[in-house]
């Protein structure tokens, strides 16, 4: 029998008079490849900032590897270490070379020995394609390449669990390959992900789930081949039909 790592029940979010999220149920077993698609402004990336509390949950039930996010007395900074997250933004420390950014965490929180941080960061560059790069500075790599230091230090910290935000909608064209190509593989080890994403054709070959969200609500949820390939839903089909095809104008598109 499969192991459920996210369990989400009734999960609401509102900021002020605004609902957000009006009650999402969405459950995710070890090792499963779940994208999160949908127009922007549905809701997707405040679902996965409320996954590890980025967000306080208006109403509902998160729990994440068997600790229930949003009972008051929850270790939250414990939890988190289980949780990696990659943002759309890169979100390095810009005065720290490459290793250290992902050093530093891992001495901090999970008390790891120099040594041993230091191993464990050298191991994730290599992993992410970038052993080449441990002394350099932020500032001297590209967009696609930050990136991939940002996913190899969530790595670093161990995560049973990568929510990814977007992670390649900041870079150009040409960089996001590459990006891409490092999730595949994480994915072909087993990791468990969320990923918010535009990306349809990486949604269709890696997801084992995808979920269509529109205005706070899972509209549609399946496979790829369902939800991508033959969504049911009228709002899925006329999302998707902008997404794969930029020269199609829907009845709510301004021409």
């Amino acid at each position: 029998m499969s192991e459920r790592v996210v369990e989400i029940e009734g999960l609401k979010k509102s900021f002020g008079p605004l609902d957000v999220l009006k009650g999402i149920d969405l459950q995710v077993d070890r090792g499963q490849v779940v994208c999160i698609i949908g127009p922007s402004g549905s809701g997707k990336s405040t679902l996965l900032r409320c996954v590890n509390l980025l967000e306080e949950p208006t109403g509902g039930k998160i729990t994440v590897l068997g600790t229930e996010l949003t009972d008051p007395d929850v270790d939250i900074d414990k939890a988190r270490t289980k949780i990696g997250m990659v943002f759309q933004g890169f979100n390095l420390f810009l005065h720290l070379n490459v290793l250290n950014n992902l050093t530093v965490a891992q001495r901090k929180v999970l008390k790891r020995s120099e040594k041993e941080a230091d191993e464990v960061g050298r191991h994730n560059l290599e992993r992410v394609g970038l052993s080449d790069k441990v002394g350099a500075m932020p500032a001297q790599l590209s967009g696609g390449q930050q990136q991939r230091v940002a996913i190899a230090r969530a790595l670093s910290m161990d995560p049973e669990v990568m929510l990814f935000d977007e992670p390649t909608s900041a870079l150009d064209p040409e960089l996001v390959g590459d990006v891409l190509g490092v999730m595949r593989q994480l994915a072909d080890e087993g990791m468990t992900m969320l990923v918010v994403t535009h990306e349809m054709q990486f949604a269709r070959e890696v997801a084992d789930k995808v979920i269509f969200m529109d205005g706070g609500y899972i509209v549609e949820e399946g496979s790829p081949a369902e939800v991508i390939g033959n969504p049911q839903e009228e709002r899925t089909r006329e999302f998707l039909a902008r997404v794969l095809d930029p020269t199609h104008h829907g009845p709510s598109d301004p021409v």
